[in-house]
């Protein structure tokens, strides 16, 4: 199994950038594929972007060409870059790793303002 710990959340204007960090208990290439994944009050948890263990990338229809997912394997960590932010783009963020049992983080906080 696997832990992961994300950080990087905070407090950003919109137009503004953000790195978010996914670190994993694991060597990341022994996942094949972490996401992240968002959720905002009153809706549901849904796909941000993905990553698999080849380096294939996956995103969401709402950040396509905004935000980009990359993986640093020496650190085990994941990262997401998120550009031109919206305040839609508020909520909690959330990695996941793709494994037998599934493994969620904790959460980290963005918050858009106006």
């Amino acid at each position: 199994q696997v832990r992961l710990v994300e950080s990087g959340g905070g407090l950003v204007q919109a137009g503004g950038s953000l790195r978010l960090s996914c670190a994993a208990s694991a060597s990341i290439l022994s996942i094949n594929r972490i996401g992240w994944y968002r959720q905002a009050p009153g809706k549901q948890r849904a796909l941000v972007a993905d990553i698999t263990r080849g380096g294939d990338s996956s995103y969401g229809d709402s950040v396509k060409g905004r935000f980009t997912i990359s993986r640093d394997n020496a650190k085990n960590t994941v990262y997401l870059q998120m550009n031109s932010l919206k305040p839609e783009d508020t909520a909690v963020y959330y990695c996941y790793a793709y494994t037998q049992f599934g493994s969620w983080g904790q959460g980290t906080q963005v918050t858009v303002s106006s």
